[in-house]
């Protein structure tokens, strides 16, 4: 289960962040997530209280946004959403795109005191 590894990875970007602002908690913290980041949504709530334990996110409100996949066909220049990696185009069945969103896997802000 890697969301333990990368909640981990998010305590250690808050605590950098907290202690270069000079405070000592945060209490809201907003993350964005793409949907083929190959992230479990459920396997990281469930590791996410262990991950934050005696750490400056234990209190804090997390709020992630979900980033939709979407992909830019290079044969036909559709562009179209994508829910997986390997979905073809819809237009011309090609499998040859470029992944535009839904990868993001991103600490976008803390509101820290």
């Amino acid at each position: 289960m890697h969301e333990l590894s990368i909640a981990m990875g998010i305590v250690k970007i808050a605590e950098d962040q907290t202690r270069k602002a000079g405070a000592s908690r945060v209490e809201v913290i907003e993350m964005e997530i793409g949907e083929l980041a190959g992230i479990a949504f459920d396997s990281l709530d469930f590791v996410w209280p262990v991950a934050v334990k005696d750490t400056v996110l234990e209190q804090a409100e997390k709020r992630i946004a979900v980033i939709r996949g979407e992909a830019l066909c290079m044969d036909c220049q559709t562009r179209f959403g994508l829910q997986q990696l390997y979905e073809p185009c819809p237009k011309c069945s090609s499998n040859l795109k470029v992944i535009e969103k839904g990868k993001e896997l991103r600490v976008k802000a803390l509101e820290v005191v």
